[in-house]
């Protein structure tokens, strides 16, 4: 079959490469229908050090259950399945505490000696507990905002839900990729009427006003924060969602929390030391937020998707087939697509 490799920055090949089978009994092969590219592929795609050898490549992705082990549990074949972005059991202690990212018996996709999900087909180790069941068909219009259901759209609603987001809450968001857009889709869900969004692509804002923004701000910096402090009254937000991952983002988000307030942050954070001085102390601000639990949100996100009230596929601006994926990672990489969908 063929999938995507990553051999440095860069250089992102589509290759041949072994058919996957079945090691474990708790193991399921699916063939992808859908996959795509992160905004955190971009990361190995920009600095990865070049080495003689592909790794594979992409941990978002929905399919076609095409043959399952013997300890495999309510999947069969035929059956449309989505994969969160790590595996897990779904029954160890951590992962009955709503946190996969934890699983005692879990893993990553890409890792040595498992699939990634870029590719024509994926070996799923513990499949009983990582794959969720899709009530739709192969040709399903709505695949694309399903396959948000891998990554994108729950962490957007991590952010928001660690953050503690309801109706009482303003809130701003700070990054207009596709988890920034999420987040706000996910704010507005939980009930936020006021929700800032801090972006400056206006193809994207645009999108994040019918995601649920009532204002954009597209200074950055201190000009950002000055302006977000005077659209609030000079307090700032009782919330902010920092979907970024780099110094300036989590600075500003110090910024222009309201006193009391609480930063959420999952952005993978590309700096070492979180800026929280005696001031953002002195503020009794709250840091929370990190990795997000798919898994654990699933089930709570799937209905509205399917039936109609959220549509997060929209934050897929560009269909690529398998062969030009390096295409995609490129126009990503140069901010002309939003988020690339993988049609292999």
């Amino acid at each position: 079959m063929k999938a995507t490799l990553i051999y440095g920055a860069g250089d992102v090949r589509v290759e041949t490469v072994p058919d996957p089978k079945l090691h474990e009994p708790t193991d399921a092969i699916v063939r992808v229908l859908r996959s795509c590219v992160c905004g955190s592929d971009l990361w190995p795609y920009q600095a990865k050090p070049a080495q003689d050898h592909g790794d594979r490549i992409g941990h978002e992705f929905l399919g076609v259950v095409e043959e399952t082990g013997s300890d495999v549990t309510g999947l069969k074949a035929g059956d449309v399945v989505v994969a969160p972005f790590v595996w897990a059991d779904n029954t160890c202690d951590f992962c009955q505490e709503g946190l996969q990212t934890s699983c005692r018996h879990g893993g990553g996709w890409g890792a040595p000696g498992v699939d990634g999900g870029q590719g024509e087909a994926v070996r799923v180790p513990q499949a009983a507990g990582t794959l969720v069941k899709l009530p739709v068909g192969e040709d399903s219009a709505l695949l694309p905002s399903l396959l948000t259901l891998s990554d994108v759209f729950p962490t957007g609603h991590h952010c928001a839900v660690t953050a503690g987001v309801n109706a009482r809450t303003t809130v701003t968001v700070i990054g207009d990729g596709a988890v920034g857009l999420s987040a706000v889709l996910a704010a507005k869900r939980l009930g936020a009427e006021r929700i800032i969004l801090m972006g400056r692509h206006a193809d994207r804002t645009d999108l994040g006003r019918d995601f649920g923004a009532t204002d954009v701000v597209s200074e950055r910096g201190d000009e950002g924060v000055e302006r977000v402090r005077e659209l609030t009254g000079g307090d700032g937000t009782h919330v902010v969602l920092e979907c970024v991952g780099l110094r300036p983002a989590i600075e500003t988000a110090f910024g222009i929390v309201r006193n009391g307030g609480t930063v959420s942050r999952v952005g993978v954070p590309q700096y070492p030391d979180v800026p929280a001085d005696f001031g953002v102390f002195f503020r009794n601000i709250t840091l929370t937020g990190g990795v997000a639990p798919a898994r654990a949100y699933i089930e709570e996100l799937l209905p509205d998707i399917l039936d109609g009230s959220v549509d997060p596929g929209r934050v897929f601006d560009r269909t690529v087939a398998l062969d030009d994926v390096a295409s995609g990672y490129q126009a990503m990489a140069d901010r002309t697509a939003l988020k690339v969908l993988i049609q292999p």
